[in-house]
């Protein structure tokens, strides 16, 4: 015969289980997903293209047309699309990694200001975490790498609007990647590196408020940097900053909140637990 308390306390553990498993789609992911389009998928991951990335790609196509016409546009377009392939293999990088430790990968959504991939959960073991972390950036070195041997090659004076001016620029542009997603602002892969080594000696939660933290005063003094150092306010590399922020912020929150579901649910599955003793004492 069943006892019920063991009946309702192995539901009440299934839906723990359940509920600590469920894949949390990243915050900021949730709203855009209504703005993008599917292209294709690789290896099951859904690669999507935000809408506002063909702003970014009319604007950058019009600067084109009016400096050379037709072929500034395409070289333009050419210039642009060579670079958010580097941001798609960054992505994979990242993905792949995690595909290996068996974290589900929905997709790589890529926006004006970069790409994201969404999983299904960020592994708590600073390890995996670090390995997977830096898995995007070393794409970019290796890409870099492959290319330094064409780069050494080129002639001394590199026409801007040619093949040779394309390799330069693709060159630069991986190197810089993989530096500047090393600088620790959370949740760039710096700022998860920051929290994979303090996570090895402190709470997870501590070491993701630490990286956090960090991660909004260097956000801040990014935006400050763009719109008043420069002669010209960068306006987009503001708003890059600006989503860092935003975007550091809400997995900060969302990782709280799941520390504290965790609690809750153990500190339930502790008083369903605390049976009563199976005979009463004896009286002497």
């Amino acid at each position: 015969m069943v006892d019920g308390r063991e009946m309702v306390s192995g539901m009440v553990e299934g839906a723990v289980k359940m509920a600590l498993a469920e894949p949390r789609r990243a915050a900021l992911l949730r709203p855009m997903s209504r703005w993008s389009m599917n292209l294709f998928r690789i290896r099951g991951i859904q690669l999507e293209v935000h809408a506002t990335f063909f702003l970014l790609l009319a604007y950058v196509g019009h600067l084109g047309w009016q400096e050379a016409g037709g072929p500034g546009l395409a070289w333009n377009l050419t210039t642009v699309s060579a670079f958010f392939v580097c941001v798609v293999l960054h992505e994979l990088g990242h993905s792949f990694m995690a595909l290996r430790y068996g974290i589900g990968v929905r997709r790589i959504l890529l926006m004006p200001i970069g790409g994201m991939a969404e999983m299904d959960s960020i592994p708590r073991e600073p390890g995996r975490e670090l390995l997977m972390t830096l898995a995007g950036p070393a794409v970019n070195f290796l890409i870099a790498g492959l290319l330094w041997p064409v780069i050494g090659l080129l002639p001394d004076l590199i026409y801007y609007h040619s093949w040779q001016g394309l390799i330069y620029q693709v060159f630069v542009a991986n190197l810089v990647m993989g530096v500047f997603n090393l600088v620790p602002v959370f949740p760039m892969d710096g700022g998860r590196i920051l929290r994979a080594i303090l996570a090895a000696r402190l709470p997870y939660l501590k070491a993701t408020f630490i990286a956090a933290t960090l991660g909004k005063v260097l956000s801040l003094a990014g935006i400050a940097v763009m719109l008043f150092w420069f002669d010209s306010p960068r306006y987009l590399g503001a708003l890059l900053f600006l989503f860092i922020y935003m975007a550091g912020n809400a997995e900060y929150r969302a990782v709280r909140r799941r520390e504290q579901e965790d609690a809750a649910w153990r500190a339930m599955l502790v008083r369903l637990y605390a049976r009563p003793p199976a005979e009463p004492p004896v009286l002497r």
